[in-house]
């Protein structure tokens, strides 16, 4: 007691075990949990040493859709050009091609007759391809006498014009049927032309010449020996 009371006057007091870290006979002791014990696992550690940051496997995935969503948008765009372009050689944009323009522009044929000027009438159809061969040179001429030289086009399916098929007698296209300027019928050429030969039409025409001796008969697109004269083509006055 006298100890005891010694060591309290000396402020030392006595340390007793806490009954965690008693144990019964028999028992494993149970140790008190270590303060490292709450600390969670980490990860493995990269190859290189290197700890991984939060979020940089999230950024690399959302990196890699932004290249496949580009890539697919490229591959879509150029999928696209292509098949304009096969289109396009395939004279697949028909309102963009000169045939289509002419026949758009066309003045009506009785209005071309009675105006004062020269006219060349073409008969064509949109499956002939002579007619669409002669096409650009019958643009190219169009715009080099535009006010001076009338061209009409009319579509040999529509039945608006069956009366002049008759009167014509068109048989083969492209029919060229040549008029002076008083409307006066002063020639015909059959077949496609070249541009050197339908300026020199559209010469003799202007300066009221006879016309020149083309040699031979152009290549030609016979029409069907029968047609249903129901069906008529995309243009009215073609």
């Amino acid at each position: 007691m006298d100890v005891m009371a010694d060591e309290r006057h000396r402020g030392v007091t006595a340390r007793v075990p806490t009954p965690a870290c008693l144990a019964l006979p028999g028992s494993t002791p149970q140790m008190p949990p270590s303060p490292t014990d709450s600390v969670p696992p980490q990860g493995p550690i990269p190859a290189d040493g290197a700890a991984s940051r939060p979020g940089t496997v999230g950024l690399s995935a959302a990196t890699g859709g932004d290249l496949g969503r580009r890539e697919r948008m490229l591959l879509a765009a150029l999928a696209a050009v292509l098949a304009v372009l096969l289109l396009w050689l395939r004279g697949g944009l028909h309102p963009d091609a000169p045939l289509e323009r002419l026949a758009r522009q066309s003045p009506d044929l009785q209005v071309a007759l009675s105006d004062g000027r020269p006219t060349l009438v073409e008969f064509y159809a949109d499956w002939c391809e002579a007619c669409r061969a002669m096409a650009p040179a019958m643009e190219q001429l169009e715009q080099h006498h535009r006010g001076a030289l009338d061209l009409v086009l009319l579509n040999v399916d529509n039945p608006r014009w069956q009366a002049e098929l008759e009167r014509y007698d068109v048989n083969g296209i492209p029919q060229l049927e040549l008029f002076s300027a008083n409307g006066r019928a002063v020639g015909r050429s059959i077949g496609a032309r070249s541009a050197s030969e339908l300026e020199a039409l559209a010469s003799s025409l202007l300066e009221d010449q006879p016309l020149p001796a083309l040699p031979g008969v152009g290549a030609t697109s016979p029409l069907p020996t029968t047609r249903d004269d129901a069906a008529v083509g995309p243009r009215s006055h073609g």
